[in-house]
């Protein structure tokens, strides 16, 4: 592969998720801490009108914006899906032949600690995921089922790099400890960069312990759409922890247990995630997979 020739650090992309749009305004104050010798770094707040106001989005959530056929359709006149039209082609490895990598910043209220979503399984993205994984023991690593060459999400736009999520915190809310922890994974990941474009990035030895996503389950509702059941206690905040059958997965208004019914044991993430209510989403169930980088 050619050197990496430029890293873009994407913050906002949610106007709620606090983290990613005040590192950005960091970096733009202080570019000395993005800047590299061997390519160029760019930080970039993706929903500037979303995160004046303080809301996820404007008309659409700009995380859904980026499929190709969406990106090329003059039609679509929303403020987020003009807005994805501009970031791809800012920062998309798809419109230039050098090689771009994206660092697309977001938080979330489920118990996701430091987890870092790969735009693909590219060879590249194996190797930094298990340097970071050997300077921060505690990250997981996240795999979409989602295909990269058909997907609505920011992080599709170029095959490098990838989605930092970073949780528990709320909405609207800066959390201290993860907005440093936020900006030290950015750094070495950025120092990874530098060390691969010099011919010094350390190979990856051990194999990687990867979650592939394979679904999604919507809360219990009635005719109507209504909720009527909450994630069960014993699976709230217990991301990444194994979901086996027969499992307590929710709990009615009424005290009564709703089991998991699935016959394979499962690795829920996402669980309870705020945004997700309006998309039908209580968690997203996960495979566990150990791969060889």
């Amino acid at each position: 592969m050619n050197p990496i020739k430029r890293v873009a650090i994407v913050g906002g992309t949610h106007g709620n998720e606090l983290t990613g749009i005040y590192l950005v305004k960091k970096f733009d104050r202080a570019p000395q801490l993005i800047g590299r010798s061997t390519f160029e770094t760019i930080a970039l707040l993706a929903n500037p009108k979303a995160s004046e106001i303080g809301r996820r989005y404007v008309d659409i959530d700009l995380n859904r914006c980026f499929r190709q056929q969406d990106l090329q359709n003059p039609h679509l006149s929303t403020y987020e899906a003009q807005r994805a039209k501009e970031i791809y082609h800012i920062v998309s490895s798809k419109t230039t032949p050098q090689q771009n990598l994206i660092i697309d910043l977001h938080s979330t209220t489920s118990n996701m600690g430091l987890t870092f979503i790969l735009a693909s399984q590219h060879p590249f993205n194996l190797q930094l995921a298990a340097y970071l994984t050997s300077v921060y023991p505690h990250l997981k690593l996240l795999v979409s089922a989602t295909n990269n060459y058909d997907s609505p999400l920011l992080r599709s736009i170029s095959e490098l790099g990838g989605t930092l999520e970073v949780g528990a915190v709320p909405q609207g809310v800066l959390d201290a400890s993860l907005f440093q922890q936020t900006e030290q994974v950015v750094g070495t990941i950025l120092d990874c960069v530098e060390s691969y474009n010099q011919g010094t990035m350390p190979a990856a030895t051990n194999p990687l312990t990867v979650y592939h996503t394979i679904g999604a389950i919507d809360y219990p509702r009635n005719e109507k759409g209504e909720i009527q059941a909450m994630i069960h206690p014993q699976l709230q905040s217990r991301d990444y922890q194994a979901l086996n059958p027969g499992d307590p997965m929710f709990l009615t208004f009424e005290g009564e247990s709703v089991f998991y019914e699935g016959k394979s044991t499962v690795y829920p993430i996402f669980i309870n995630e705020a945004a997700y209510y309006e998309k039908g989403i209580a968690m997203c169930f996960t495979q566990k997979q150990i791969v060889s980088c």
